[in-house]
């Protein structure tokens, strides 16, 4: 389910649904320092350093991060979890006494400093200071990352710039405890810092950040209802890919947590990047590990083997996980392919040069891989005359064939995608049968366009796609809520066979459920709808006309 449609940022009904390739790869797991559970967009490895702080040796997402741009991916969102860190916090003296600031972001990495001074404050305000707060890249540097002014503060609770309010407002710090009834002395005093050529002094912040204990999964996978974790994603409009890699180098994800990971994406309509266990040495061992993992998406994919890359903090070649370099390939390759442009060959995925398997596979085990779900990692071209298609980890749960593939599952999500963000403008207006008629063609004109690029190859002539909006899917009781359905459809690669989906707006939000509908042959007579649950929706009967709008 889409929750909190922002007004602003619906289209209007005359506006197309457009053909936009994309391909946002989501990160959840430890860093060295930066927001927590906060996701945080970057295009480079350079703004991941400087955010996150580079790479680090108990994090293994931060070298997935460097692995996922090196290998072609270009946009990223990074969630930042950590385990009973601590900030650091600023002493500020007022007198006899003190005012504490405490970090918002933890770790020992975290280098603050904070300056007070009376600057344009009148001798008869002596409740009032101006305060700057700083992040520095590097602990007694001039090199500034972030800075925040605060001019006219006050001691006092009722006043208007009371700092314990003000500081709400602060990306940097809070005030921890309580404000003295003293304000804090100018920062040009014993112990502070004075900058080059600056008057000002700056009170460094403690050395009691704290990084924490390694990761747990109910750290990764977070809650809910306090959006942390992987759940810190919804804040997040459109997703494409989800990676969370291993907890530490000895530590992976486990299955209860790929299971809740996999859902979450079948919600978000993303596909989840799995990293094969680090004890899966050989093929073998790999095809035995996933039977007795139990666990199968057609959410989810997994590639084999892991990568043997040079570690730059160690100086060694090290083994890691290939989630990250995964995800930068499926990117590049939907850039260098359009998810929608099915009659095209897809580009093979290949490592970057230099990049090194952590074993060697040959051919037949790379068919066997495949024929278990698992995909088998490149170097080099593949002298094979037959090139092996990319596959979810469907398995044998999948409702349709399609979806064990990753690019028909990945045009299948875009589809989806696409509409359900191109037709939210039917919330703000009145969902009555005009808005019904406006929607079918919007969503019919978007198909035809899909259609024309050679999105449904297999599909009969005339009937790649319909798109039903009248009473059969909305009722009285929708319209007076203000809630619209819409029944779409569109070919699957096998002749009579297509992926139906039930799409209803309102203003608590959008979701889309699969939905089954009778054979085709017996379709523009039959009245229901059925859910894969079993349950059954009534349609309102028509006296058999056709069902209007198919199109080809």
């Amino acid at each position: 389910m889409t929750q909190g449609i922002e007004i602003d940022e619906i289209p209007t009904p005359e506006q197309p649904i457009g053909l936009v390739a994309s391909a946002v790869t989501a990160f959840v797991g430890r860093t060295l320092r930066g927001p927590v559970n906060t996701p945080v967009t970057l295009h480079s490895f350079a703004d991941y350093q400087q955010v996150f702080g580079g790479l680090w040796q108990p994090s293994p997402l931060s070298y997935a991060v460097e692995q996922f741009f090196e290998h072609g991916g270009q946009h990223a969102v990074v969630v930042r979890v950590a385990n009973g860190a601590a900030p650091p916090t600023i002493t500020l003296l007022c007198g006899t006494e003190t005012l504490t600031l405490s970090g918002l972001a933890p770790g020992t990495r975290e280098f603050l400093r904070a300056a007070v001074d009376y600057d344009n404050i009148g001798d008869n305000e002596e409740d009032r200071f101006n305060l700057v707060i700083q992040r520095l890249r590097v602990p007694g540097s001039e090199r500034i990352d972030a800075q925040e002014i605060f001019r006219g503060l006050s001691i006092e609770p009722t006043a208007q710039r009371f700092v314990g309010t003000a500081l709400l407002e602060s990306q940097l710090v809070r005030v921890r405890g309580r404000v003295p009834a003293l304000r804090p002395d100018a920062t040009a005093h014993p112990g502070a810092r004075v900058s080059a050529g600056q008057t000002l002094g700056y009170v460094s912040s403690n050395p009691d950040g704290d990084d924490g204990s390694p990761l747990s999964e109910y750290d990764v996978i977070g809650s809910g209802r306090s959006a942390t974790g992987l759940f810190a994603l919804n804040a997040i409009e459109h997703l494409d890919f989800v990676h969370i890699p291993p907890l530490s180098r000895d530590e992976d994800i486990g299955p209860s947590s790929l299971v809740v990971a996999s859902r979450y994406c079948r919600d978000r309509r993303a596909l989840l990047i799995v990293d094969p266990p680090a004890h899966w040495t050989t093929a073998e061992e790999a095809i035995h590990g996933l039977r007795e993992l139990n666990f199968s998406s057609p959410d989810a994919c997994m590639f084999y083997p892991r990568l043997l890359v040079a570690d730059r903090l160690r100086g060694t070649a090290q083994v890691f996980g290939n989630g990250g370099a995964v995800a930068g390939m499926l990117a590049r390759a939907e850039e260098q392919r359009p998810v929608w442009d099915i009659s095209a060959p897809e580009p093979e995925q290949l490592l970057r040069p230099g990049t090194r398997l952590a074993c060697n596979l040959t051919e037949p085990e790379r068919w066997r891989l495949a024929a278990n779900g698992i995909n088998a990692l490149h170097v080099v071209r593949s002298a094979a005359p037959v090139r092996l298609v990319p596959r979810t980890l469907a398995g044998g749960s999948s409702a349709a064939a399609d979806w064990g593939y990753i690019g028909a599952r990945r045009f299948g999500l875009f589809v989806l995608n696409s509409i359900e963000r191109g037709t939210r403008w039917v919330v703000v207006y009145h969902a009555d049968r005009n808005a019904w008629q406006r929607v079918r063609r919007q969503v019919s004109a978007f198909l035809r366009d899909l259609s024309e690029e050679g999105a449904f190859p297999g599909a009969e002539e005339g009937k790649a796609y319909f798109v039903i909006t009248d009473e059969r899917v909305n009722t009285a009781r929708d319209t007076l809520l203000g809630r619209i359905s819409i029944l779409v459809g569109f070919a699957a690669s096998r002749p009579g066979e297509y992926h139906t989906y039930l799409l209803t707006h309102s203003t608590a939000g959008s979701t889309i459920k699969p939905v089954a509908v009778n054979a085709l042959d017996s379709f523009w007579t039959h009245d229901v709808l059925r859910e894969p649950e079993g349950d059954y929706v009534p349609m309102l009967p028509r006296g058999g006309d056709a069902l209007p709008g198919w199109a080809g």
